[in-house]
């Protein structure tokens, strides 16, 4: 026995080689983590079981016979983070650059059968070259394999993916179909055709960097949800995202204790909204002072700026906020602001995250532009988001609310539960100036003061209409409030919606206009 033990604790031991110590060192000397030590930094000390760690290759082609890594260039298994089961696949670099091949594939695919059938999240390290070009088609299927079981199980269980170097090719739909992606700055990247392939077809000359960079990805396409600036933030920020999400979409939102206090009352949101109706504020004010002291994570920060989205605790309770940004584009809805939202949306519905609304939205971004590349189905897409959501709705109307953008942003005939203004709500459909030009077209061009009619029909159509009253009369608010009272009234708010249940349609799944 004693025999067997050693070959065991040395079978391990090369296991934990990975691909060796050169390798290792020059991975470190890139200013990068071994996907072991991505693992022990991510997981409570002492929780992470492997799992598959004796795993080879089958491929003999091209000398592939002769080389022969345990574990076959991913680690995989399960551990907790806060205490809560999660399962981790992280690949390996230093093992045939971290390529896909069928038994790393195996691997994969294993991990996330049993996330799905102990209803668990699934974290994805990826750190690979791509397929293993040695194994042809086998490695390709290894990939579809991977992308299947994403697909069945989105929505089921939180799926989230840190990317730690390259990813490329077909392995950047596995991340893709994940609700998160986050990236590290300068060592990671994410591309369909890298750089020579792109120099080849059309003449550009670009680097990985400025092709899929972190940066590339978290400003231009929103591809990341996050840019970090190193592996431990990284790490940090996919440990933050879980302390949000429950563990499978049969769970409620995590609720941690909380104090009321008779002080829920912030008296600066009385005097936030400036007088002027065009000039800006920054709405992440507002959402510091709804949200528990320091627990907003905010999502997709550099990407769609005019929209602001993003975790919090209020009253210790997980919420999803979609925040109108009136200091970017004076938060106007446009193609991408509209696809952020309806994203998170979604994921805040997949997995019974309530959501709060914040409103200051002037309506949807005009120009040739726009309409040529679909803001009326990708405006449709949050529209959609936002009707399809079944969990507890808070909207809160702080200015702004015209014409289309008001209806969209989570409105009461769209199946929003509460919906409060504050008393500088404007909704209208369209500004008063605006209106009133067309409204009193005829009286003000007949008039000897054009400018003075106009300002006059302006200030009798904003008395009118650019208040919370009207809509306050006919139900579609349910309250115009204090502002300084907001957050008492979302803590009640929440408390008493908790046991909401809402059926939709039977149908087999809806078709979002994508």
């Amino acid at each position: 026995m004693q025999n067997k033990l050693q070959e065991l604790k040395e079978k391990q031991a090369k296991a934990l080689e990975a691909g060796g110590k050169e390798r290792i060192a020059k991975h470190h000397k890139q200013g990068k983590l071994t996907a072991r030590e991505r693992i022990h930094f991510l997981v409570d000390e002492g929780s992470f079981e492997e799992i598959g760690m004796f795993v080879t290759h089958r491929a003999t082609d091209f000398g592939l016979d002769k080389q022969k890594f345990l574990g076959d260039g991913v680690v995989t298994g399960y551990g907790t983070i806060h205490g809560r089961l999660v399962y981790i696949f992280s690949q390996d670099f230093t093992v045939f650059g971290g390529s896909l091949s069928e038994t790393h594939a195996e691997k994969i695919c294993k991990l996330m059968d049993l996330a799905m059938k102990n209803g668990a999240p699934i974290i994805g390290l990826n750190d690979s070259g791509g397929a293993r070009i040695q194994e042809g088609v086998v490695s390709l299927g290894g990939y579809a394999d991977i992308f299947y079981r994403n697909t069945l199980a989105s929505g089921v269980v939180p799926q989230l993916s840190g990317i730690m170097g390259p990813c490329a090719g077909g392995a950047v739909y596995s991340p893709a179909i994940t609700d998160f992606i986050l990236m590290v700055e300068q060592t990671s990247y994410m591309f369909v055709t890298g750089p020579n392939v792109v120099k080849t077809v059309t003449h550009e000359e670009v680097s990985s960097e400025d092709l899929g960079g972190a940066s590339a990805h978290s400003t231009k396409s929103g591809v990341t949800h996050f840019s970090c600036a190193n592996e431990i933030e990284c790490i940090e920020n996919i440990k933050q995202i879980l302390r949000y999400v429950p563990q499978n979409c049969e769970e409620s939102a995590p609720v941690y204790p909380y104090e009321w206090k008779a002080e829920e009352f912030s008296e600066s949101l009385n005097s936030i909204i400036p007088e002027n109706a065009q000039q800006p504020y920054d709405m992440r004010e507002v959402i510091h002072l709804l949200a528990d002291e320091k627990s907003f994570l905010e999502v997709h920060k550099n990407y769609a700026e005019n929209i602001v989205v993003g975790f919090a605790l209020i009253g210790g309770r997980s919420v999803g906020i979609v925040a109108n940004q009136p200091a970017v584009l004076a938060g106007v809805l446009d193609i991408e602001s509209s696809k952020k939202g309806a994203r998170f949306v979604r994921f805040c519905d997949s997995f019974n995250i309530p959501i709060l609304t914040l409103v200051d939205v002037p309506g949807f971004l005009p120009g040739t532009d726009q309409e040529w590349h679909g803001i009326i189905t990708n405006g449709a897409k949050l529209l959609y988001a936002f009707s399809e959501a079944t969990v507890p709705k808070i909207t809160v109307i702080t200015r702004k609310a015209y014409g289309g953008a008001y209806d969209v942003m989570s409105s009461k005939h769209i199946g929003a539960d509460l919906n409060f203004a504050w008393p500088s709500a404007e909704i209208a459909v369209m500004g008063a100036k605006g209106a009133s030009e067309i409204i009193f077209k005829k009286e003000i061009s007949s008039s000897d003061n054009p400018e003075a009619k106009l300002q006059e029909k302006t200030e009798e159509y904003t008395e009118m209409f650019a208040n919370p009253y009207r809509a306050a009369e006919r139900g579609f608010i349910d309250e115009v409030i204090e502002p300084k009272t907001t957050r008492a009234k979302l803590i009640k708010g929440f408390k008493m919606l908790e046991n909401k249940v809402a059926n939709l349609p039977r149908k087999k799944h809806g078709n979002i206009p994508l």
